[in-house]
């Protein structure tokens, strides 16, 4: 269980440990929305970054949501979007030659969404993480 108790709001343990703030709640799933409906990447792209960042960033609630990301990825655009994702979540230190090579693959909107989509989701995860967040499992309702 987490460290804190959950909240009456929201429906996922993430999101009822975050509805003690529910303004914040609210906005965090209106700017996950954002993302989820782009056009610029398609939700398995996202998806595959997530689980990225999720086993680099310790969200015990995220690794055991669908697991780790594919190990053959398909597509050089996917494969360095996870080289980048496993660079910004260990290391948090992204310089301009990281940048450079972004844009062999990307476009510089590409680039702001990719690494705007990267923050929002260790933030996530560090949330969840700070606050102990298991797998949903273990907030089901035992019988």
């Amino acid at each position: 269980m987490s460290f804190i108790q959950l909240s009456e709001y929201g429906t996922s343990p993430f999101e009822r440990l975050l509805g003690h703030a529910p303004e914040v709640l609210d906005q965090w799933g209106k700017l996950e929305m954002v993302f989820l409906k782009s056009n610029t990447f398609n939700a398995d792209f996202l998806e595959q970054v997530r689980r990225a960042l999720a086993f680099n960033n310790q969200c015990q609630y995220c690794m055991a949501k669908a697991g780790p990301p594919d190990q053959n990825p398909q597509g050089d655009r996917l494969v360095e979007a996870l080289r980048f994702a496993n660079l910004f979540s260990i290391t948090q230190s992204i310089d301009k030659n990281e940048i450079l090579r972004l844009k062999k693959y990307f476009s510089e909107a590409e680039i702001a969404e990719l690494i705007a989509f990267c923050s929002f989701i260790s933030a996530a995860q560090k949330f969840g993480a700070a606050l102990g967040l298991e797998s949903r499992e273990n907030y089901m309702e035992k019988s």
